[in-house]
């Protein structure tokens, strides 16, 4: 209970960022100030934009309850990179994609695997969950990867040529998304058996639990609906000074979409995986970090595309080369580590190294 209060003390705590941010916008502060305050801002939205997705999600069930989580769960990365996009900084936006996926896999895996490991010696979970998962994340970079191979193997330089490409792939990822929902939620749902909420130790919570959801589910829609207004609003704040604050510092938009906007959008990741390897679910872990990582390549990715296309900007699949290295070296090694069913500390330190080199390769790379 302790642990409990102190959570929900620290977002609320956060929420001070809020109206900060705000008042840095309307009385002109300078760029940095609103740059800090308004990423400060997203994180307790974030969270709470989480927790009313899965509280929704456990009350409506597995078949609605699949598709919302769908709809929002990767809902401040989608805004975030809507904002940008409109604004024209498709550099950043298609480096948020690959940092997405790579904080999926190797940071937020790797942290569950690393805390959990600390208290339990090994930890268990389905393989074959890590298998089928697995096996959909490395479809989804080899398509991602084929526009910028395509590109790079060939004289091709018509944009147009690029964008018909790149429409193509997104249909065909967005098409293997609803399958892959049909097969969870659907055909194949008992390969899925695991609850979408951090279950409560007794079956007498367990129920109290489930009153209380089902009682207030019209609050956590409300919830979810002005939580989601909230992080588009400070998102709008974020994207029109990231450019001039990350240029000031030196950074370049490739490490600033791979590893800072993942780093502030997925704060609840990081909460929900760390929450749930202590209570020995890895198999919920499993499900969180490569699920999200599919819903980012096989849905938000060609979203994204289409959205590009409405909003009249040349957003396409092609890729920095180095970014395709390094979401097929995370797929690698997630895939090479988790297709066991068993996790250690060790296995967690193996993935955030892996992160972390990637990382700073990205800071010094040059694009």
């Amino acid at each position: 209970m302790p642990q409990f209060k102190f959570k929900y003390v620290v977002i609320l705590g956060l929420f001070i960022f809020i109206p900060l941010s705000i008042a840095s916008d309307f009385l002109h502060w300078n760029e940095t100030a609103i740059f800090i305050l308004s990423a400060l801002a997203i994180i307790p939205l974030s969270i709470i934009l989480s927790t009313a997705t899965e509280k929704v999600a456990v009350v409506t069930g597995p078949s609605l309850g699949g598709l919302i989580n769908a709809v929002f769960g990767s809902a401040t990365v989608l805004i975030i990179t809507l904002v940008a996009l409109r604004e024209g900084l498709v550099d950043i936006v298609k480096a948020s994609i690959t940092g997405s996926i790579l904080s999926d896999l190797l940071l937020f895996l790797g942290l569950a695997m690393f805390t959990g490991g600390i208290r339990y010696k090994e930890q268990e979970f389905q393989p074959i969950l890590a298998r089928v998962n697995g096996l959909s994340m490395t479809l989804a970079v080899i398509a991602i990867a084929l526009p910028t191979l395509v590109i790079n193997t060939s004289n091709m330089i018509d944009a147009s040529i690029i964008k018909q490409l790149s429409i193509v792939v997104a249909t065909v990822l967005i098409i293997v998304y609803g399958l892959t929902l049909l097969f969870s939620l659907k055909t194949h749902s008992y390969l899925y058996d695991v609850s979408l909420a951090i279950k409560p130790e007794s079956p007498k919570e367990e129920e109290t639990q489930a009153k209380n959801n089902a009682y207030y589910l019209a609050t956590w829609i409300i919830i979810l609906i002005t939580t989601t207004i909230a992080v588009a609003f400070e998102s709008e704040l974020f994207v029109d000074v990231v450019d001039v604050v990350v240029g000031g510092y030196g950074l370049t938009p490739l490490f600033t979409g791979v590893i800072l906007l993942p780093l502030i959008s997925d704060v609840a990741g990081v909460v929900t995986v760390i929450q749930l390897s202590l209570k020995d679910k890895m198999d919920l872990v499993v499900a969180t970090a490569t699920g999200d990582s599919l819903l980012i390549s096989l849905l938000v990715a060609p979203m994204l595309v289409f959205a590009g296309l409405i909003m009249n900007q040349n957003m396409d699949l092609n890729f920095n080369p180095f970014e395709v290295v390094a979401l097929a070296v995370s797929v690698t090694v997630t895939n090479l580590i988790s297709f066991s069913g068993r996790s250690n500390w060790l296995d967690g330190t193996l993935l955030l190294a892996t992160y972390t080199i990637l990382g700073v390769a990205f800071f010094y790379h040059p694009a």
